[in-house]
This record gives structure tokens, sequence and C-alpha cells, in this order.
């Protein structure tokens, strides 16, 4: 039985080793805004951190996760004035809203890498598919949070 630290929490999970992180998380842990899209790694729907970094959780078994601090769409929004998911909120950039919570993992991502990016940095950054095309507002929302940062926001 692994022992993954989620959202700085220690969970006990019944699972196998192979299992992609992805289920673990939803189905085990029972955090469920994680979602799953293609399953192969490719849309980015289940974008969560590992050790800060992004990951694509449908493709990572959990195996890989052992021992590294996994941060979830809810431990970002846990607080609730965080500057990526605020950003979101004030453009009100999701329309259906399914592939929002890894495109807010992606982000935070990028400007964990990068406090200033510029269009073309977050076009290259962030390669999450969207389906209903809210790229514009995805970019726009990734500025602010940005400019959110520079006056002294906290990722």
């Amino acid at each position: 039985m692994p022992t993954l630290s989620i959202n700085g929490v220690k969970h006990d999970l019944d699972v196998e080793l192979d299992t992609p992180l992805l289920w673990a998380l939803r189905d085990a842990a029972g955090l469920t805004g994680t979602k799953y899209g293609c399953g192969v790694a490719q849309c980015g729907a289940c974008t969560v951190h590992i050790d800060g970094r992004a990951a694509r959780s449908c493709a990572t078994p959990v195996e890989a996760a052992v021992g590294a601090e996994i941060t979830t769409i809810e431990g970002v929004a846990a607080r609730g004035d965080h500057p990526v998911v605020a950003a979101w909120i004030e453009r009100d950039v999701p329309q259906c809203g399914y592939c929002q919570p890894g495109q807010i993992m992606a982000a935070c991502a990028l400007l964990a890498e990068n406090a200033a990016p510029s269009d073309a940095d977050i076009d290259d950054g962030m390669q999450n598919i969207c389906r209903c095309g809210c790229y514009a507002d995805i970019r726009a929302a990734v500025h602010a949070a940005a400019a959110a940062l520079k006056a002294g926001a906290k990722l």
C-alpha cells in the first residue's frame, strides 16, 4: 500500500504501484478535481504538480510519485486567494470548464518558472488542450496572474 503526500497530507492508498496517478487521486484519495481527458498524456486535463513540476497524471504511475509532494487543483484552490485562480475567475475564462483544473495547474507551473511570460512563452508553455477554444482568455489570465505576482502575490 503506497503512501502519497498529496496537498501536504499523507494518504495510504490501496492501489497497485503501476496504477495511473490520476486514478489513485480520484478513486482512492477522493480528489476529483483532476480530470480524465485522453488517457495518453496529450490533452493536459489531468495535470498535477509532482515536486512543483507539471505532470500528466494519466500517464504517471503511482510508483513515480512515492516520496514526492503532489499538488492537485484542490491544493491550489484551497485558500481561495491563489493569483492564478483569481485571474481565471476575474476573467471568466472557462466555457465548459472541464479542462480548466489542468489549465490552472499548467499556468502555475509556467509562472513558477517564468514570472513574466510573453504571449509566445505562454503559447509554448501551455500545451493543454481546450476544446472550447478559450486560449485568448487563458493567455489574458496568465498575464493577469503574472502581474499579481509582480505586485507581491504568492504562488
